[in-house]
């Protein structure tokens, strides 16, 4: 079993490596894969002309941007990033009232009771220390402010994700699979350790909305295959696998696909929590 600091070594490896450049490769396609979304859980933050905002995992910078336009010229956002390689690019967009820093959340000096929004758009569930994580945040929000963030709900429920991760996984070298407490796309699925976590962490009255939609995956089949060898847990695969597996593969995922396909492209069903609290 892996220490808290290995995995946030990992983590901080792979988004400052690998994983940062594949993510700005792979840029414009996620923004449209997620674009609903995220519009919900900037709907529900509602940031206000004057408020100070943290955009925790703010990675390039489009929510931290969103989140600039509504608190106006009076307010300001900090972004904060793991990835160097991303806040770099986050930083390009030049906003005149939002500033971008690389910072663990866990062990960022942020300044204390400074902020009124707490925001994340699926950046929380890569804490390798959440609790911890937490209680730094909390302290940075003033008594009177509320935490809003989105986050993915069980692999089950998202069969955008796990339909071409089945369809593979037979043709592959195994893939490891995180323990209930690991950092992970789908680490904050289980509604009950989240509730435990930001209740240890100091927050109280947490509520959970459920948000299903319909992810655009790609125009076609054929695209589709092409961005799953670019990005995401299958293109980690793919590195240690042999060019007749990734065949193989590409071949299982197409025809889990077919009937996924639609007039509007192909499309397969997400599900995310949108979790809000405020200081206990």
């Amino acid at each position: 079993m892996k220490t808290q600091e290995e995995l946030a070594a990992e983590q901080a490896a792979y988004w400052n490596g690998p994983g940062g450049q594949a993510w700005l490769a792979a840029f414009e396609r996620i923004q449209r894969s997620i674009a609903g979304f995220s519009d919900d859980v900037l709907t529900a933050a509602a940031a206000k002309p004057g408020e100070t905002v943290l955009d925790v995992g703010c990675g390039t910078g489009e929510t931290s941007e969103a989140l600039a336009r509504a608190v106006q010229g009076a307010g300001r956002v900090l972004g904060v990033d793991i990835s160097e390689v991303l806040v770099s690019a986050a930083r390009a967009r030049n906003l005149a009232n939002a500033s971008f820093e690389v910072g663990d959340a866990a062990s960022y000096a942020f300044e204390s009771a400074a902020f009124d929004l707490l925001f994340s758009r699926f950046g929380v569930m890569f804490f390798a220390e959440p609790v911890q994580a937490f209680r730094n945040l909390r302290r940075a929000l003033r008594p009177t402010g509320r935490l809003v963030f989105l986050c993915w709900r069980t692999p089950q429920e998202n069969p955008w994700g796990l339909v071409p991760v089945r369809a593979a996984q037979p043709f592959l070298p195994p893939m490891e699979r995180p323990g209930p407490e690991d950092p992970g796309q789908y680490s904050f699925g289980d509604r009950t350790r989240v509730e435990r976590i930001l209740t240890e962490a100091g927050f109280a009255g947490v509520a959970f909305r459920p948000l299903d939609r319909m992810v655009p995956l790609g125009p076609d089949v054929p695209t589709v295959l092409d961005n799953i060898g670019k990005f995401g847990p299958l293109a980690r695969q793919f590195v240690d696998a042999e060019p007749a597996q990734i065949e193989k593969a590409k071949r299982a995922i197409a025809e889990a696909l077919r009937p996924h396909v639609t007039t509007e492209g192909v499309r397969l069903a997400g599900a995310c929590w949108l979790v809000t609290a405020q200081p206990g």
